[in-house]
């Protein structure tokens, strides 16, 4: 137990990586449509050409009929249906029993000569009143009699009406009169519809019609790239749509596997590169999580279309992808998890894999372009205008080599490709959600924070005027100096901006913002004199964080001094101060020190800056002496232990600065007298 709880304790962080990693694989596999997948809209091919691949049966399948053609046959069974009449012979009885009663005042001859015209009647058959719906096709109906049918004419039979006039004719003398007289006396239909029998039967020849027309073969080509899907194509395809849904339960176990072991095989494609080219990402919690989170809610995305009925694939914004990523990352790591996210999408699209990985794959390219040093929000409209330029012509250019000629694009997938490049700007909102989740800083947001007008820098303009000049020069210096040797340029530019704001408070005690013959310091003992300087950083954090700056900023008011000392008090103090042992952390800064490659640059170039203020006399020698004393004296403090910089990158560092400060004094070559 012990051994297994050390085993946790001593690699949490990699078991922490691991974890994300398999929760990638899960959510990816996990909400991949169970279904078959099947990517195109029937409800708009008709008519339409196929713009697809030549489109092959993945197995046999039986033809369907169209809904048109299911109404058309029930119509035309309906139309020949002929319904059922019964004959019922207890109407008669009962008739004649109700009439033979009736006749009692008749003599028996006269009562005998009208019971035989009314069953003369009744045995042709009376048949009672009914609409339309009761007859068949040419008045036809199946009349039962002893369960044996025969076909008649409905107008072969008299109604209730009718029938009375036919008695009335047999009659005479008496019999007659009595008849019409007869007020009580009427004759009920025998002939009646038998509306059970009829609709039962007649559902039965409609749940007969066959729902098939024939068959297409294994292998079969469904429709060729370039045709016009006519109705019969048409109805193959949704027959294969319908047959995909049937078939989805089979082999689920199979596809999962492969599910697995495509996103397996991706997922650790992404590890192995930034455990290569991207460490510091790596070794980041949050901005691992990060880009797992933004690559499975891409390849998630491609799944919208199989939940929501009429949403095209190609109206999903995968671009937005590449340029989120590009807001908080280099472009190289950017194109890459963009490059993975659609190779998986494509693996698990049913068709036309390869136009959709080629469109997709060089939009991206073509949006990380086109952002590449994004410096305002408004790069995000040009680059939705290039990336719809890029799919027109991408899919105009596929059609042309598909074809063999000039086609025209097909209009529905451009309407979807614009939709698509228009989304993209979703990025603008998400990419201020990020950074408020993450703790992260986009290059908009520090070139909103390198503006002068900022009410920080504009503050200590106005308290510290000396101290803005000197952060502007540091910044100059850095950003010239991290782009020579690869870092953000932005950053260290925000960062140089702000590292001094501690200052504003206190601009006096700093001898950059010091009137002629006025030093304040004249009046304090060096360690008070050392309590101000060094407090200038932990006031510039608290400005900083009350103006809710980021970390990534703040870091650089922290760490611009390292764990130096302020040598001039120090100095000050122990040459007046011969005999008494002194504390060297009373004049030590709190630290930490630089951790990046940038802040690394501040630091030399905000000493530098300063130091050479202090020059006697400014010439390619002494300015170069300066320089190589202030980052060796550094560098032997082990202020540049924590950062990623090489004696390359102090080198080339250190000709940046000589070249910047020769510039900024204006040191010319000694002309010969």
């Amino acid at each position: 137990m012990r051994k297994l709880l050390s085993f946790f304790r001593d690699r949490h962080a990699l078991l922490y990586k691991g974890f994300l990693f398999a929760a990638g694989l899960f959510l990816i596999v996990y909400l991949y449509p169970r279904d078959l997948r099947y990517s195109y809209d029937t409800a708009e091919l008709k008519g339409q050409k196929w713009t697809h691949d030549d489109l092959v049966a993945p197995f046999g399948f039986a033809i369907q009929k169209s809904d048109d053609e299911l109404l058309q046959e029930e119509n035309e069974i309906r139309s020949k249906f002929i319904p059922y009449f019964n004959y019922d012979t207890t109407v008669v009885e009962n008739t004649e029993q109700n009439l033979f009663n009736s006749l009692s005042p008749l003599d028996p001859s006269d009562r005998r000569r009208i019971l035989t015209a009314v069953d003369a009647v009744y045995k042709n058959g009376i048949r009672a009143v009914t609409n339309n719906a009761h007859k068949g096709p040419q008045d036809k109906i199946l009349l039962v009699k002893r369960t044996i049918a025969s076909e008649h004419r409905l107008q072969e039979f008299p109604d209730p009406t009718v029938a009375d006039s036919l008695v009335a004719r047999k009659l005479q003398g008496k019999a007659l009169d009595f008849w019409k007289k007869k007020e009580d006396i009427f004759l009920p239909a025998n002939i009646l519809y038998d509306s059970i029998f009829t609709m039962g039967l007649l559902g039965q020849q409609i749940d007969n019609i066959s729902l098939l027309k024939g068959a297409v073969s294994e292998r079969q080509v469904i429709v060729h790239r370039g045709d016009v899907v006519d109705e019969e194509t048409l109805q193959k395809l949704i027959s294969l749509q319908n047959e995909l849904k049937i078939k989805s339960g089979e082999g689920e176990w199979e596809r999962m596997l492969g599910q697995i072991l495509l996103t397996g095989i991706i997922l650790f494609i992404l590890f192995r590169f930034l455990r290569l080219f991207r460490r510091e990402v790596l070794g980041n919690d949050s901005r691992l999580l990060f880009i797992l989170i933004l690559l499975v809610l891409t390849v998630c995305m491609s799944y919208l279309p199989s939940f929501i009925d009429n949403l095209p694939l190609l109206a999903m914004p995968f671009c937005i992808l590449p340029v989120i990523m590009r807001a908080f990352f280099d472009t190289r790591l950017a194109l890459f998890v963009h490059l993975l996210a659609i190779l998986l999408i494509s693996a698990f699209l049913p068709s036309d894999r390869f136009n959709f990985l080629f469109i997709q794959v060089l939009a991206g390219i073509i949006a990380i372009f086109s952002i590449a040093n994004m410096r305002n929000r408004s790069q995000l409209f040009i680059s939705v205008v290039f990336i719809l330029c890029g799919y027109a012509l991408l899919e105009f250019g596929l059609l042309v080599v598909s074809e063999g000629k000039i086609s025209a694009i097909n209009t529905a997938d451009m309407i979807n490709y614009a939709i698509s490049a228009v989304l993209v700007l979703l990025a603008f909102p998400l990419i201020y959600v990020f950074e408020k989740l993450f703790g992260f800083v986009s290059d908009v947001t520090l070139m909103e924070l390198a503006d002068t007008n900022n009410p920080l820098l504009r503050e200590l303009a106005e308290k510290a005027p000396g101290t803005f000049q000197h952060s502007i020069q540091v910044a100059n210096l850095a950003e010239e100096a991290i782009r020579r040797i690869g870092g953000n340029t932005l950053l260290v530019r925000a960062g140089a901006l702000y590292h001094d704001i501690g200052k504003a408070d206190m601009a006096i005690y700093f001898i950059e913002n010091q009137a002629a013959g006025m030093n304040p310091h004249d009046e304090l003992t060096f360690e008070e004199s050392a309590s101000i300087i060094i407090s200038h950083v932990i006031k510039g954090i608290e400005k900083a964080k009350a103006a809710k700056l980021p970390d990534q900023v703040v870091d650089f008011i922290r760490t611009h001094h390292g764990t130096t000392k302020t040598a001039y008090f120090l100095t000050l103090f122990r040459k007046n101060n011969p005999t008494e042992d002194v504390d060297d952390e009373l004049f030590r800064y709190p630290g930490p020190i630089p951790y990046s490659k940038e802040t690394a640059v501040l630091m030399m170039a905000d000493s530098v800056e300063a130091s050479s203020r202090s020059l006697k006399k400014y010439d390619a020698d002494s300015i170069d002496a300066l320089i190589e004393s202030v980052i060796e004296n550094q560098a032997d403090l082990r202020q540049f232990d924590n950062s990623d910089l090489t004696l390359k990158d102090i080198t080339e560092i250190k000709k940046i600065f000589k070249k910047k400060l020769r510039s900024i004094y204006h040191v010319r070559v000694e002309y010969p007298k």
